[in-house]
């Protein structure tokens, strides 16, 4: 059911209908609590930790947006505090849960698990976010047909003081392109708080994290799972109350799990272009081809064998990393995709055993070579690197390929 319907609904309970009068259509008419008969058409969840100075003006602005969309409401403030927050929350009509555990993540999940709205929408209670602009996020969320909506600081207003220098031109923005790249997230502002979804998009988002990493794991799931995300520009207050998040720490651990779960760039495609940049160098010095009139020489040959070894070994780990981490953004490149769904532990050990071997004859006749001649000393040539290159590589696949059936049993 539409906010419209719902209010239309809502217009006929205060004629008497359903045994209900509503003789003022105020915010407290619409604001329900856990004995109310009428299920909310919308939640707003905020995380509390020692919000005292914020919390009563947050939760005054979102009553203004009940007023104004006029549908049954539900407010849940999942708190941590040892201040006066929960006491402040209550006094407003807040629906107060405590999670029984630590962390950003975890406190919007925990709520979340008990929310009833069709409609969800969240934010920080640090007075940052105007919730009065939940009418617009939800207008948007309609018309576009979004599964989530999300307001843009970067693209409205950030108002003096309200975020530090390194967070709004570099921190900020540079998050936002690891996002896009690696999942397609599409967004111009993606660790924005505030934002609104429907209970459908939650329950199809898996989410798992319990830190500050919870805004990106959103994202990620949402353009995995390929929801629609959609902006609208919002304005961005100065906080009220001590400031929480450490910028360094937090901001790492953004770019860890979204490293982690996307092993595609963590590992394959680093993998494979120094594994092509070494081969490419050692075919070049092989041949004996110039380049701008430099011969490439036997050093340039071993600097190749290393490159073409870590890529080989650096491209495996994405494949592991897809078996057994079950990352949120699979790999997509053809050959991990083809050794993880089609590669049997037969035809790998088979594959590494043939390279060893070829590699393994060559050194054979090497190590005869040394013997027949009274244990002289024995130069290096290119033939050797690269055949020292294929024992190692074939070597490598054989281990990997048990390896491999071993995590993926």
């Amino acid at each position: 059911m539409s906010t419209k319907q719902k209010s239309q609904v809502l217009e006929g309970a205060e004629d008497g209908e359903n045994g209900t009068v509503l003789r003022h259509r105020s915010a407290d008419n619409f604001l329900l609590d856990r004995e109310s008969e009428l299920e909310p058409e919308l939640t707003v969840v905020m995380p509390t930790l020692n919000e005292e100075d914020g919390i009563g003006q947050c939760l005054d602005w979102i009553k203004e947006a009940i007023e104004e969309l006029e549908v049954p409401t539900e407010i849940i403030i999942s708190d941590s505090s040892t201040d006066r927050t929960p006491e402040i929350a209550r006094e407003h009509g807040a629906i107060v849960v405590e999670p029984d555990q630590g962390g950003y993540g975890y406190a919007y999940r925990y709520a979340f698990e008990r929310a009833r709205g069709d409609y969800i929408a969240m934010g920080d209670a640090d007075t940052t976010y105007d919730f009065r602009e939940i009418p617009r996020l939800l207008a948007e969320l309609e018309d576009t047909g979004a599964d989530m909506v999300m307001g843009s600081r970067l693209d409205g207003e950030i108002k003096p003081g309200a975020m530090p220098t390194l967070h709004q031109y570099i921190g900020n923005p540079m998050l936002t392109r690891f996002l896009n790249l690696f999942y397609g997230a599409g967004v111009s502002d993606s660790h924005s708080g505030f934002r609104i979804f429907t209970r459908e998009a939650y329950e199809t988002m898996d989410l798992e994290t319990t830190g500050m990493e919870f805004a990106s794991e959103m994202i990620m799931e949402a353009g995995a799972q390929d929801l629609k995300i959609a902006e609208t520009p919002i304005i961005y207050h100065e906080r009220e109350g001590e400031e929480t998040l450490e910028s360094f720490k937090d901001g790492w651990r953004h770019v860890r799990f979204m490293l982690v779960n996307a092993p595609s760039y963590l590992f394959s495609v680093p993998g494979l272009l120094l594994g092509l940049v070494g081969m490419a160098v050692m075919g070049i010095a092989g041949s004996g081809v110039s380049i701008g009139g430099v011969n490439l020489g036997i050093r340039s040959m071993i600097a190749g064998s290393l490159l073409t070894i870590v890529g080989y070994q650096i491209a495996s780990l994405g494949v592991f990393a897809a078996v057994a981490s079950d990352p949120i953004r699979q790999p997509e490149d053809p050959i991990t995709d083809w050794v993880t769904n089609s590669l049997s532990l037969e035809h790998g050990a088979t594959a590494g055993l043939a390279v060893f071997g070829v590699g393994s004859v060559y050194a054979g006749t090497l190590v005869y070579q040394w013997i027949s001649s009274g244990f002289s000393s024995l130069s290096f040539t290119m033939s050797s690197l690269v055949a020292f290159t294929a024992i190692v590589v074939g070597l490598q696949t054989v281990f990997s390929s048990f390896f491999l059936s071993a995590v993926n049993q």
